[in-house]
Parts: structure tokens; C-alpha cells; sequence
């Protein structure tokens, strides 16, 4: 009997507290108005001793409570569950949310604590995001971690994760349908390349001050890959093509596996200048893994720097959802837009892996599932499409095939971000 009642005897007794401290704190502020309760007594000490708690009571989060924290402290909960219980993101999410509570527990101005107060620690780690420092350093242990094989060895796939990328620029439009200005549009547009790194560091750009929102969003819909993308390739794949068989991939060579990344750098830098410093983060990562010469530098890049930097990115992507800044009507359209920009992603690799069917024979077909994985959530949409092709057939392994336009996802949308920033900055 006493377990069953427990939490409802905790729940009281705390409102009983609550309700005793406004009580007190409510006769303190007559006592201090002069009535005639506090002329009989006497005593200055004991005066300040009422006044000093009443400024403690006032510099509280009760008594700057507002429900929009509420709200947010809920959302903050919300994405930690997800990374827990189902195993979405949790690198990105437990960060991220954690950030969410810091960023939503109230506390008066003045005191250099929140994230936007200038000289407030917080605010020194956001530099990083503000100023696009985080976004480069993760590229470069993503470079260090990636094996660009699979690409190598199929190079007509990379086009499935350049048509992925129609999610960029038809979420681009929409927004602009919707009121935002140009450069607020390419930053929200970005979402659609499903690459948080890349969608920080272009509204660090384009417009800082929907940062906040565009980043939750993008880590959002990329957390939630498992759960967005398998209805829309069963809406678009037919059963008969889910089965198709893709012949494995060649070995590929270390001398290509070294040349690749010089070749990509040289030319996707020279076509996006203005994605320099993720394209070529990325790719530098990626000579530094393939070369055997730099194995200490690459595993520092893929282990320790990636994880310090995540830490510190995802933190201070949360903290920056403080409820006053967040909760507006603009961040509700860049959510909304968010889920449609990736669901276009997603059906325009689809749509496009069927369209390539077309002009393949015999063994050379792809499965058009691997198309799903154009987009960049790097390596959840390429287990997703994993997933979804063993669901079809047991035996039917589509996780090396689809890695391929994955990864080329990922340049897709850097590059994607650098044409957008220099037709907007």
C-alpha cells in the first residue's frame, strides 16, 4: 500500500513546499512595504535576513518559470528517451538533449550564464558553432572513419546521392513560398541533405539566428531515419524490385583508395570554393586513414577529436533552444519544411535508382532501395536500406552497396551547401 501511494504523497508534499515558499515570500513583501506586522518587530538584521531571502527566491528557476521551458525541458526529455530506449543517434541525441535542459532552466539576466549572455561559458563553447568551427572538425573525422570504397568500385552511384539532393533545393523554394528571405531559405534548405554538421554550418552563414531551430531539426529527421524512410521505399520500390540481387563489388586498389580523395578534394573544391572547409576536412580525413603513414593522426581524428567535438556541438546546439528563442512560429515552418525536405531527399534517390533500372541490364541493375541512401545520415539510411532489402530477402546484404551513395550523399550536400552560400552570402 505505501509503494501505491508513494508518488502521489511525493506530489503533494512538494506542492504543500512550493505553496509554503510563495506564502512566505508573499508576507516577506509586506513586510518590507512598512505594515504594521513588521513595526512589531524590530531589528535590521532581521529585515536582511527576510530580503536576502527573498533575492534568493527571486534568482531561483521557480520564480522565473515560464511554461515555455516546461515545454522545452519536455522535448529535452523526449530526444534523451529516443537515444536510450530505441538507440537513435544516442551520440547526438543524449548531447543534444542534455543541452536542451541546460539551455531551458530559468535564471534571471545579468549573471553571465546563458548561452547568449557574451562572456558566459556557455557562450564560449557556442563560439565554435557561431563562428562554423565544429562543423569542419567533425568532417574530418568522418573523413578518417570513411572507406570510399564502395564507391570506387560502382562510381555510377555517387549519381544517386547528387539526386538525393533535390530535397535541398526544392525545400529552398518552399521556404521562400512561405515568407523567409533568401539566405533564411538556403539555410533551412539544407535540412534536406540530412547532415547536421553541414546544416550548422551554412545558418552559421546564412542566418544565425534560425540556428538553433535548423540544427534540432536536422539532427531530428536524421535520428529518425529508421523511422521516415522505410514507408516511403515501400510506397515507391514494387516488391519485385526490392528483390533484385546487385553482383558484389571489385576489390578495390590502395592506390585508387589514396587517389581518390586527392581527386575529389581538387575537384569538388573547384567547383563549391565555398565548401572548402568541409569538403576538404573531409577528404583530408580520408588521406590520412588511406595513406599507412598517418595512422596516429587518423585515429586520433576518428576517435578523440570526433568525440570531443560532438560533445561540445551537440551540448551547445541544445543549450541554444532556450524557450524564448526557440518556441516561434518560424521554428514550427523550419520543422515542418525539415520532414518534407527529407522525404523529397528520400524519394528523389528512389525515383532515381528506378529511373537508372531503365538504362541497366542484367547483373548491372541496382537495387533502387540503395537510392534511399542517398541522402547523407551516415550510416543509418545504408542500414535502413540493409534492413528494409533482408525484410524482402534473408539473404539479400545491401549494406556495401548502398554505402556507396551514402557517402556520396555526404558530398552532395557539402557541396550543395557551398553553391547555395555563394549564390546567397
Amino acid at each position: 500500500m505505501k509503494n501505491r501511494y508513494r508518488k502521489q504523497i511525493i506530489a503533494l508534499v512538494s506542492v504543500v513546499i512550493l505553496l509554503t515558499f510563495q506564502s512566505v515570500f508573499g508576507w516577506m513583501d509586506v513586510w518590507a512595504s512598512g505594515s504594521s506586522a513588521s513595526e512589531t518587530l524590530s531589528g535590521s538584521a532581521l529585515t536582511g535576513l527576510f530580503n536576502g531571502l527573498k533575492n534568493f527566491w527571486n534568482f531561483t528557476g521557480f520564480a522565473n518559470f515560464d511554461i515555455r521551458n516546461l515545454i522545452m525541458i519536455f522535448v529535452g526529455l523526449f530526444f534523451i528517451f529516443l537515444a536510450i530506449k530505441f538507440d537513435y543517434e544516442p551520440l547526438l541525441l543524449v548531447p543534444i538533449g542534455v543541452g536542451i535542459l541546460i539551455g531551458n532552466v530559468p535564471f534571471l539576466p545579468g549573471y553571465k550564464i546563458g548561452i547568449y549572455e557574451d562572456g558566459s561559458v556557455m557562450n564560449y563553447l557556442y563560439f565554435g558553432v557561431k563562428q562554423g568551427v565544429y562543423p569542419p572538425l567533425i568532417f574530418l573525422g568522418l573523413g578518417a572513419m570513411t572507406d570510399f570504397s564502395s564507391l570506387i568500385s560502382n562510381p555510377k552511384l555517387m549519381i544517386l546521392g547528387a539526386a538525393a539532393q533535390i530535397g535541398i533545393f526544392a525545400t529552398f523554394l518552399g521556404a521562400a513560398a512561405m515568407g523567409f528571405s533568401p539566405q533564411e531559405s538556403g539555410a533551412i534548405g539544407i535540412i534536406g541533405g540530412a547532415d547536421g554538421p553541414t546544416a550548422i554550418f551554412l545558418s552559421s552563414k546564412l542566418a544565425p539566428h534560425l540556428m538553433g531551430a535548423i540544427a534540432i531539426a536536422a539532427y531530428s529527421y536524421m535520428a529518425l531515419v529508421p523511422v521516415i524512410q522505410p514507408p516511403i521505399m515501400k510506397l515507391i520500390v514494387p516488391k519485385k524490385e526490392r528483390l533484385i540481387r546487385m553482383k558484389p563489388p571489385r576489390a578495390v586498389s590502395k592506390t585508387e583508395k589514396i587517389v581518390f580523395p586527392i581527386l575529389g578534394l581538387l575537384l569538388t573544391t573547384f567547383i563549391a570554393p565555398s565548401a572548402m572547409p568541409l569538403l576538404g576536412m573531409l577528404f583530408f580525413g580520408n588521406i590520412l586513414k588511406e595513406s599507412g603513414v598517418t595512422e596516429r593522426l587518423a585515429d586520433t581524428a576518428r576517435n578523440a577529436l570526433i568525440n570531443i567535438v560532438t560533445i561540445l556541438l551537440g551540448l551547445t546546439v541544445g543549450a541554444s533552444t532556450q524557450a524564448d528563442y526557440f518556441l516561434t512560429v518560424d521554428s514550427l515552418k523550419i520543422f515542418g519544411l525539415g520532414a518534407l525536405s527529407f522525404m523529397v531527399a528520400t524519394a528523389g534517390g528512389l525515383f532515381f535508382a528506378r529511373l537508372m533500372n531503365m538504362f541497366l541490364k542484367g547483373e548491372n541493375k541496382i537495387n533502387p532501395l540503395i537510392g534511399a541512401a542517398g541522402v547523407s545520415a551516415v550510416p543509418d539510411s545504408a542500414r535502413v536500406v540493409q534492413n528494409e532489402g533482408l525484410k524482402n530477402d534473408p539473404t539479400n546484404h545491401l549494406l556495401m552497396h548502398a554505402m556507396g551513395p551514402n557517402v556520396s550523399g555526404v558530398i552532395g550536400s557539402a557541396v550543395g551547401a557551398g553553391i547555395l552560400l555563394s549564390f546567397l552570402m
